[in-house]
Formats: structure tokens, sequence, C-alpha cells
């Protein structure tokens, strides 16, 4: 099964909470990253790994003409609802079913670093980006800045091994995100980090947001949600407020902005 294949199948199999409560707290990174790329009314926008289409969304209400691409059909459904207008297809990151040039800007939010062909990805990336167009993907930064870190800890301990595919922290060490566009052939421009916080009314709504992403779902597969759960709740102490309100921060996202 190729890793294309394997992610559809995780993030799909239960799409409901990201694109309902997860996906959309995003929009502070995605207005930087949005702006950075230079996305406006009339831009042709690529959101590769376009999961439920927030982001999609996004560049469309600035009046861009949106097209998008995910591995996981059951997100790309929430994506044709929320952008009509746009362009969207299930395919894989590393084979990009688009021709040369297509696009004033390409963003891939939160989906080089699960691409079994990181470098392949990103030359797809840079292929159908127009020469004076630009380039973004965003991922976790060093696990060291990142709240959800105590929670993936927490769960590897209850696995018996790793689960298939690229991981969450994949390639968030300190300049290796940024090497992988160099060697890609891309002439990065600008590294920078934002903190985001991921907020929910009470923990049985944070867990539903979770378990729809794919890092959960893959570990549910060897694990059973009960006991994923117990071991998250152990762990979650200092996120949780006296009204049992859940706000997980701060969480480094690192974002490279590069030009073909």
């Amino acid at each position: 099964m190729g890793t294309a294949q394997i992610q559809g199948e995780l993030w799909g199999q239960s799409p409901q909470g990201w694109a309902e409560v997860h996906e959309p707290q995003s929009h502070p990174l995605w207005e930087v990253m949005l702006d950075k790329t230079g996305v406006v009314a009339g831009s042709r926008f690529l959101d590769a790994g376009c999961g439920a289409g927030s982001l999609s969304l996004m560049a469309a209400n600035r009046g861009a003409l949106v097209s998008g691409l995910d591995a996981a059909d059951g997100l790309l459904s929430y994506a044709r609802s929320r952008v009509p207008a746009g362009d969207f297809r299930q395919g894989d990151i590393e084979q990009l079913p688009f021709a040369d040039n297509s696009f004033d800007a390409v963003i891939a939010s939160n989906s080089v670093q699960y691409a079994a062909d990181r470098i392949a990805t990103l030359r797809e990336l840079r292929r159908v980006c127009r020469p004076n167009g630009t380039i973004s993907a965003c991922l976790f930064g060093p696990p060291e800045r990142v709240a959800y870190t105590a929670l993936f800890q927490a769960l590897a301990a209850t696995m018996p091994q790793k689960p298939q595919g690229g991981g969450p922290f994949e390639l968030s060490a300190p300049g290796v995100f940024t090497a992988l566009f160099e060697e890609a052939g891309l002439t990065v421009i600008e590294r920078d980090e934002i903190d985001l916080y991921f907020r929910y009314p009470d923990f049985d709504t944070f867990w539903y947001a979770n378990m729809s992403s794919g890092p959960f779902q893959g570990i549910s597969r060897a694990v059973p949600e009960d006991k994923m759960r117990t071991a998250v709740a152990a762990v979650m102490d200092p996120f949780i407020a006296s009204d049992g309100s859940v706000n997980l921060g701060p969480n480094a996202w690192a974002y490279v902005i590069a030009k073909p």
C-alpha cells in the first residue's frame, strides 16, 4: 500500500471532528502564509494536502481561483462543499495531477512530512508553480516547543510498534525542512514560526476532534481507543481550566516561504 493510500485512509476514516472543530483553529497561521505567498483576487492557488478545505475557503474569500488535492476522500467532500467553485481532486502529493506552471501560489499545510519522498513532493510543488510564483509549507516546530508532544509521547508508550507512514515531527528538527527545500531546487526566502493554541469547550470535544487526525487514527489501529484516551488524559492537567475547557498550547508551527 502506497503512502498516499495509507494517509488517505487514516485521515478519511472519521473526518468530521477534524473538519468541523480542529482544522479551523489554524486560521492565524494560514493568514500569514496567504499573505506571504501573495494570494489576492485572481490568484491561481493550489492547496496541496487541502484536508477539509478551511485554507481553501480562506483563499477563495480573498478572490483566488482555488484548486486542491488530498488523499482522503472523506475530507475532500468537506472541501468541495466549502468551496463549490474549487477544483478539488483526490490524489498523491508526490504526483500532482496539474500541469506545469499552473499556479501563482502553492501552499502545503501539514502535509509534506507525511509523504514517502519529501524531495519529490517539493519538486512537484515547484513544477506546478509559475516561475514568478511563491510556495509555502508548514509543519510542527521542534517538539520541545509543541504542547502536543506530551500527548504523542503518552500515546507512544502504549504502542507495540511505530505506525506506518511519516509522523508529525518527521521534519521538525532545526534546519531539516529548509534544507529539503533547497535540495529540491527551491530558493528559500523566509523561515519563521508562529504559536497556535488549540481550544475546546471540554475534553470530550478535544478527543472527538483529535481522534479524527491521521496520527491518532494510525495509533488506534494498534491500541484500543479507551487505552489511548486514558493515556492522554493522564498528561492533560496543565491544559485543562477549572471550567473543564481545554487550551492546548503553545504549539510552534514552522513555515517556509520559497521561490521556484
